[in-house]
């Protein structure tokens, strides 16, 4: 597995935090069980198997939802 951190633009409600989390539950090879949206730091936190997914994929699901990625950061071997 391989842990991403994403900066996203200001989060302005908890039905940001609850799109953002459903959506990226539902992409494949995203572990369902790490996904944690910050709303206060406006932060998603989530590991994901490289073989299924990138970190590119990741941002265009979030950016789907209407979003815009400021900028991410991966921790490889983790």
């Amino acid at each position: 597995m391989t842990k991403a951190t994403l900066k996203l633009e200001t989060l302005t409600c908890p039905s940001c935090l609850q799109k953002i989390e459903s959506g990226l539950k539902q992409t494949v090879g995203v572990e369902k069980d790490s996904v944690k949206v910050l709303f206060n730091a406006s932060k998603v936190k989530v590991d994901f198997d490289e073989e299924q997914v990138n970190l590119n994929t990741i941002e265009k699901a979030i950016e789907n939802l209407g979003y815009s990625v400021i900028s991410s950061k991966v921790k490889e071997g983790v």
